[in-house]
């Protein structure tokens, strides 16, 4: 009697064992699941950043036709330029006015691109500098400026401390000379270093809006003056 009470006490604690080890494994399994769609979920957010990141755009500036007339057989166009702020939409760095002979405007701007990698970890973005507009009539030299020749423009007045240059005027002064130095280039995480013309058929009641994205890529979007 008393071995077949110990065999069956023996079995029911093997029994009571190993249902502990089955659900120890089955709450393991589960825990480690758990851990993977965790791990998954965040990956995927840390991705989806990574790519808003690398596709975001910012509005820089819009033109509209003020005026578009002929004089003596030839067609002017008057044009409003307004840059405006790339954290801001609605506030206005400077707002300028140009006529061109001709309808087709072109606009000249500076582009400074980072890595992909310091864009993608939402460290740095592509920056800009608005530099000319000229009619088709009109060679590149002969522009009308819009910024000021080698100086820093003012949305950028942290410029050298971001860029750890020492002399942030002496940045945009020399942007060419830092265009032709790879190590430099590379020191500071900057990829190129460019010019970038966008032109356009300008007609009146129309809106042309300048984006930029974080890797540098500028493109301007028609949209009706309202």
């Amino acid at each position: 009697m008393k071995t077949k009470r110990f065999v069956v006490g023996l079995l029911f604690k093997l029994f009571v064992i190993g249902a502990a080890a089955g659900f120890g494994a089955y709450a393991w399994q589960s825990y480690s699941r758990d851990q993977d769609f965790e791990q998954l979920l965040q990956e995927n957010s840390q991705l989806t950043q990574a790519i808003s990141n690398l596709t975001a755009e910012t509005q820089i500036g819009y033109a509209k036709v003020t005026d578009q007339q002929v004089r003596e057989g030839r067609l002017f166009t008057r044009l409003k330029f307004v840059e405006t702020h790339p954290d801001d939409p609605l506030k206005r760095v400077l707002e300028k006015e140009y006529e061109i002979e001709g309808d087709i405007v072109h606009f000249d701007a500076l582009i400074v691109k980072f890595s992909g990698q310091l864009v993608q970890d939402g460290k740095e973005r592509a920056l800009y500098l608005w530099r000319r507009i000229y009619g088709e009539k009109m060679t590149p030299e002969q522009g009308y400026p819009i910024e000021e020749a080698n100086a820093e423009p003012r949305r950028y007045a942290q410029i050298g401390k971001k860029l750890s240059v020492s002399d942030s005027e002496m940045f945009w002064n020399e942007i060419w000379e830092l265009a032709n130095n790879p190590e430099r280039l590379s020191h500071l995480g900057i990829t190129a270093i460019h010019g970038n013309v966008t032109y356009q058929k300008v007609r009146p009641g129309l809106q042309y809006i300048f984006k930029i994205d974080n890797t540098g890529n500028v493109t301007p979007e028609t949209v009706p003056d309202l």
